[in-house]
């Protein structure tokens, strides 16, 4: 029998079949062929894989020898090679079993693993993967077996595949088995000593993992003193050398020498798994596990995935005495990995690909089906949803002849009045997605959300630790209030979203690591409730950097409206009385997955007339943007670029292979609406007769206290473009003296030409030229009307008024000295 890793030999267990012979066996599963003895290969290498032929033997020898054998018969002992071995005939009876299972075994009319074993390659890396299902309905006392004693059984399961390839292939080659499919997944915290040796499937998330190591799995020794080859001695998870010398007269114990030519490795490597958030009990510190995997399992998992593990739990032994728990892998299976698009592809089944393809076929409706299908929990915020959707369908990633990466995914920051379901937003975003990380900037560092150097325990060596956005690769890093983050923390992950790296260079490592994850945040006002007398910038503690970076921008207010107010109330009544059956989405969160999943593998490219249809909407933009004042963001070409990926994303949302102008048209009125559109409250203006004297001077003259109250809003996007073409044109005559007031607004006046039809609009845009005049003179105070060139010092404790009377062309106007342009 087989040892387990702690060092007991494990009792026969009942489930393992007991049979008599093999010609027995072979008649009770209907086959009379006789099992066919594994070949020994004859290699052509030469000398280089020959056998050490022994040396000349001596006298000495000889003799000493002799007296060996003369002792050993006196004793009755038996010599080495004629002693009987112990066999497990329990286990060699399930290697027949198994054997015959992958020869016979067979699925939709073909022989599943005899023709997976012809395709394996011949080298030590191949793997032939059994799903237990399979194996459940062929033998189900032996899969019941196999969870059972699965370590003991291991060697015999890579026996019976390692003959079915020899079989199939004609060539003799190491061959290991992956099982997996088990029908029940265990926490990390859930394995116990009472799983040791058991088979068993362990889920989590990655958060490190080593370099690939060589690992010595079988190790052949010579002895130093006499020279003599021993064979094979399996390594047990630590370095173990023969107990004696099999030359019976040397008896040596310590000195050997390992021959590296005879010896097996294989590929090792450690992955560090944490528990789920979601599994975590409440008070309760996240567990962690190490996971060995070895071979072809290796480089499977990366940090960040989510990940199940299929094998065994083992006790690996310290140096102190005591053991630790361990898993040792035969199969890793790694979710969220966008990047095997095609695997994905191969592995949909009929009704899904019929499925999805009803829902392509959809047209104009599945858009909004799928925004629909988006957080359903969440009443109202159809343009944050769409936002959302469009985040999670995410742009084409493009790399240029030199190299550059054009990234792809989608930025969006959610700013907002408390109690608007922001953080809720993210925390389904991070629980939709197979690969998503949701933490907090106030809680977290720049280490924590890009990456740290920490020291190996076992090693002592430096290791790079992923943090949040590297967890998040490929996938979203769901940041909850964003604006609580130190100045420093965010310049740190300036890198990563834009270029989508992270670079290190401290503890002697300099790397670049991948940061290819779209950032979703969401964001607090500065005063805790969003002000609409002040701008976006103002609102927010974030520098333009950072809000550059962000393709959308939404603001969420909490207006008082009675239906809204209605149907939100019945809406949260509902989801709490009746829970799932309040909330009727037009497609499941799996179909929902699937079909993002699905078209994240389309590459849409851009047709001429959308192409020129972007330069239009940019360049208009840009006019619309012009004069900073006090507008909260700045339409760079970072928004161009957002054109263009929110364009690639509506057009995967409808499985299109190329972007239209109707992709384009939505794509523009999301970005208006949620970055450049920010509606604020109209500015109100008390006209006196010195604004209207115009119209009615002699009501003025009359009723000048009635004049006064007169009050006139304007809106706020009228204001804004007069107030900031007032202040550039003053901005580039700074270093003079100023303008008259009439000179200003006849300038005014000149650059509204086109906009101008009739003498209505005419009188129109001077009256609010005035307006606004007034405004920012008497109110503001970012003007200062000079009406002499020495004002007098009985008016020097008033404010200025813009008097036209004095002076044929109106009062001298002037920036204030402190005013900031960008203010």
């Amino acid at each position: 029998m087989m040892p387990t890793s702690s060092g007991a030999v494990p009792p026969l267990t009942s489930s393992i079949p007991m049979l008599e012979s093999e010609s027995s066996l072979r008649h009770r599963l209907g086959s009379d062929a006789p099992l066919q003895e594994a070949l020994e290969g004859v290699s052509d290498l030469g000398t280089l894989n020959a056998a050490r032929a022994p040396g000349a033997r001596t006298t000495t020898e000889e003799v000493q020898e002799e007296r060996a054998r003369r002792l050993r018969a006196t004793l009755g002992v038996l010599p080495r090679e004629g002693r009987a071995k112990v066999r497990d005939e329990a286990a060699e009876a399930f290697c027949v079993i198994f054997e015959t299972f992958l020869d016979a075994f067979e699925a939709g009319g073909a022989r599943v693993y005899a023709d997976q074993a012809r395709g394996l390659r011949a080298d030590d890396g191949g793997v032939l993967s059994v799903d237990f299902a399979h194996l459940m309905a062929f033998d189900e006392r032996a899969a019941q077996a196999l969870i059972e004693n699965y370590l003991r059984l291991d060697p015999y399961l890579s026996r019976a595949a390692q003959r079915v390839v020899q079989r199939e292939t004609s060539v003799d080659a190491k061959v290991s088995v992956a099982v997996f499919g088990l029908p029940s997944v265990h926490r990390v915290r859930e394995l116990r000593a009472d799983k040791i040796g058991t088979l068993a499937c362990v889920a989590g998330t990655v958060t490190r993992t080593t370099e690939v190591r060589p690992e010595l799995i079988a190790g052949a020794f010579r002895c130093a003193e006499c020279g003599t080859e021993s064979g094979a001695v399996a390594q047990q998870f630590r370095f173990t050398e023969p107990a004696v010398c099999e030359n019976s007269v040397c008896q040596n114990r310590t000195a050997w020498t390992l021959d590296v030519a005879r010896s097996e490795f294989a590929d090792w490597q450690r992955v560090r798994v944490q528990e789920n958030a979601a599994e975590i009990p409440a008070g309760s510190m996240p567990r962690t596990l190490d996971v060995i995997v070895r071979g072809a399992a290796v480089e499977r998992a990366k940090p960040g995935d989510r990940a199940r593990f299929t094998g065994s739990l083992v006790a690996l032994p310290e140096p102190d005495g005591g053991h630790r728990l361990a898993f040792l892998a035969c199969h890793a299976d790694a979710d969220g990995r966008d990047d095997e698009g095609d695997a994905f592809l191969a592995g949909l089944t009929r009704d899904e690909r019929e499925e999805l393809a009803a829902m392509a076929a959809g047209g104009a409706d599945v858009y909004a089906r799928l925004v629909a299908s988006v957080a359903p929990t969440v009443f109202g915020h159809d343009e944050l949803k769409r936002g959302v959707l469009l985040q999670l369908l995410g742009g084409v990633h493009k790399r240029t002849r030199e190299g550059m990466r054009l990234r792809g995914d989608i930025n969006v920051c959610i700013v907002g009045d408390p109690s608007t379901s922001k953080s809720q937003l993210l925390k389904y975003v991070a629980g939709f997605l197979p690969r998503a990380v949701f933490t907090s900037g106030k809680a977290s560092s720049a280490a924590g959300l890009t990456a740290s150097v920490v020291r190996d325990d076992e090693t002592g060596d430096f290791t790079i630790e992923a943090g949040a956005l590297m967890l998040a690769d490929h996938g979203v890093c769901c940041i909850d209030e964003f604006d609580k983050m130190d100045l420093k923390d965010q310049v740190a992950i300036h890198e990563a979203m834009e270029q989508q790296t992270i670079t290190i260079a401290k503890a002697g490592i300099h790397a670049t690591l991948n940061a290819r994850t779209a950032i979703l945040a969401a964001a607090n006002p500065v005063g805790g409730r969003y002000d609409r007398r002040l701008t976006l910038r103002q609102n927010v503690a974030m520098s333009p950097p950072i809000m550059s970076r962000f393709d959308l921008f939404f603001v969420v207010l909490d207006d008082a409206n009675d239906t809204t107010d209605y149907n939100t109330a019945r809406h949260i009544v509902a989801v709490h009385q009746l829970r799932d059956s309040a909330v009727a989405p037009p497609y499941a969160p799996a179909t929902l997955r699937r079909y993002i999943r699905y078209a994240r593998t389309l590459s849409p490219v851009l047709a001429e007339d959308a192409a020129r249809l972007l330069w239009e909407s940019y360049r208009n933009l840009r006019q619309d943007d012009v004069g900073a004042g006090k507008n909260a963001y700045r339409i760079t070409v970072r928004q161009l670029e957002s054109l263009i990926r929110l364009s690639e994303a509506l057009a995967r949302a409808h499985c299109a292979e190329v972007v239209t102008t109707r992709h384009v048209r939505e794509a523009v009125r999301l970005l208006r609406r949620s970055i450049v559109h920010v509606e604020m409250d109209d500015v109100d203006v008390y006209e006196d007769d010195e604004v209207v004297e115009e119209e009615e001077p002699a009501a003025a003259a009359v009723e000048p206290a009635a004049a006064e109250q007169r009050k006139v809003s304007v809106r706020r996007e009228d204001f804004d473009r007069v107030r900031s073409m007032l202040v550039l044109r003053l901005r580039e005559d700074e270093e003079s003296e100023g303008l008259r007031q009439a000179d200003l607004v006849d300038w005014y006046l000149a650059q509204r030409e086109d906009a101008m039809q009739t003498e209505e609009d005419f009188v129109a845009e001077q009256r609010l030229v005035k307006t606004v005049l007034k405004y920012l003179v008497s109110v503001e105070g970012c003007l200062i009307a000079l009406k002499n060139a020495e004002p007098s010092e009985s008016n020097s404790d008033e404010p200025m008024q813009i008097a036209e009377e004095e002076t044929p062309r109106g009062p001298l106007l002037m920036l204030h000295p402190n005013f900031s342009i960008d203010s």
